[in-house]
């Protein structure tokens, strides 16, 4: 579909004699013609901008839209804003389909001016672009029932059936290798179009209650929460690079956090799974509040009910410790990967009374002790402070708990409820 628009827009660029540049209604860049000229201010801050960070500014595009291009039936000229960071003189071709405006099409207006035929021409370019966008948007929010559907279904005739159905809407893409990705929390109900994260098969909201664990459904919460997290099916092209997914995690995580739109942003096509963390930690920024998990990579959808198992996992683990996040992949979560698979139950008895607040520096040193496995020099150091508090800190926490920090049993237990009791 990429290069059905990249054609489209080329057409234009030649019949109108200047580079064109095709964007969604969010401003997200789709595809932008080729700049062979010599004349360097063909190539203006906010082309520049589109095409290098695939969006524009809420400056730029509040001047754009101020000029009424979303109701728009026809070319619209709007002329330069150096304030708004605008330098040239635009066109823009609205792009609609049965009188909805699903994006743009702009061009730098110079001289010679395009003729009126040329823009009628060019307008019935862009109603062909606006056909295919249609279809697009038709073809994700299918998929987004279905995906939803096989995602919420507990295994058994519902969740085959839901799988099967699936498996029709992707076609060939469905015996592909994907990976799955859980962003949390997700505002809203609607998800962004699939054509703005590159790499994505098809993505839904899901019901999400952070903690709970379960079913498929309760592992992302119980209806009626209120709250959502959005589930993404990424093609991948090899096992061992998990880049499409931490490039589609990144995107969404800015959206998430109330960007622009999804289409923001870029990560490391050639990094590898090792690494697809923090390439999405950087192509997002340090401001988004989202996480995201990942799933191990799989061929087809048989297991896709256990993937998304692994990215919600992945995604509460990044929640409850922020140094395995803002992306997790569930491969690298360690202890919880077994955690995040309990049910949902009150505290240990014995650990209860240490994580009531007013006893919150001793369940820290005591998890930090234990995740320096029990030596008291690298937790004293840890901790900033001296060897003799630590002790007196840890003999109380022996006091309220009733737990012997030398036996295995009793330490193990400590770790594990003062981890999951994160989540």
């Amino acid at each position: 579909m990429k290069g059905d628009y990249q054609e489209l827009v080329d057409e234009i660029s030649a019949l109108l004699g200047a580079p064109a540049t095709l964007e969604n209604r969010d401003f997200g860049l789709i595809a932008f013609g080729a700049h062979d000229s010599d004349d360097d201010s063909a190539m203006d801050p906010v082309r520049t901008r589109s095409i290098m960070t695939r969006k524009s500014t809420p400056a730029v595009r509040a001047w754009f839209e101020g000029f009424g291009i979303t109701r728009a039936t026809g070319p619209v000229r709007i002329p330069a804003a150096p304030d708004a960071g605008v330098f040239r003189d635009r066109i823009c071709l609205p792009v609609r389909h049965r009188g909805v405006v699903l994006g743009y099409v702009w061009l730098l207006d110079a001289e010679p001016h395009p003729t009126p035929d040329q823009l009628t021409a060019a307008m019935e370019v862009a109603a062909r672009i606006g056909g295919l966008l249609a279809d697009e948007e038709r073809a994700g929010s299918d998929l987004s029932r279905e995906l939803r559907a096989a995602l919420t279904a507990e295994r058994g005739w519902q969740y085959d059936m839901a799988l099967a159905a699936l498996r029709t809407a992707l076609g060939p893409d469905a015996e592909g290798l994907h990976a799955v990705v859980a962003v949390t929390p997700w505002p809203g109900e609607d998800s962004p179009s699939v054509r703005t994260v590159p790499a994505a098969a098809a993505l839904c909201t899901v019901p999400w209650q952070g903690p709970a664990t379960g079913s498929a459904t309760a592992a992302g919460g119980e209806e009626g929460t209120g709250e959502r997290a959005l589930a993404v099916l990424v093609r991948l092209r090899a096992a061992d690079n998990l880049a499409p997914a931490a490039a589609a995690a990144g995107r969404l995580r800015h959206a998430a956090a109330g960007g622009t739109g999804a289409g923001t942003g870029t990560a490391g096509t050639d990094a590898k799974a090792g690494r697809a963390r923090g390439s999405a930690t950087a192509e997002a920024g340090t401001g988004a509040e989202a996480v995201a998990g990942i799933a191990l990579p799989r061929r087809g959808l048989a297991d896709l009910d256990t993937a998304w198992h692994e990215a919600a996992a992945a995604a509460r683990a990044a929640t409850a410790q922020p140094g395995l996040g803002p992306l997790a992949e569930w491969s690298s979560i360690g202890p919880y990967r077994l955690l995040t698979a309990l049910p949902r139950t009150a505290p240990d008895p014995a650990v209860q009374v240490l994580l009531s607040p007013s006893h919150a520096e001793l369940a820290r040193t005591a998890e930090v002790f234990l995740d320096n496995a029990g030596q008291a020099g690298r937790t004293a150091a840890a901790l900033g402070i001296h060897r003799q508090t630590l002790y007196y800190r840890l003999s109380r926490v022996e006091q309220l708990t009733g737990l012997d920090l030398d036996a295995g049993e009793d330490r193990l237990l400590l770790h594990m409820a003062l981890k999951a009791a994160k989540l």
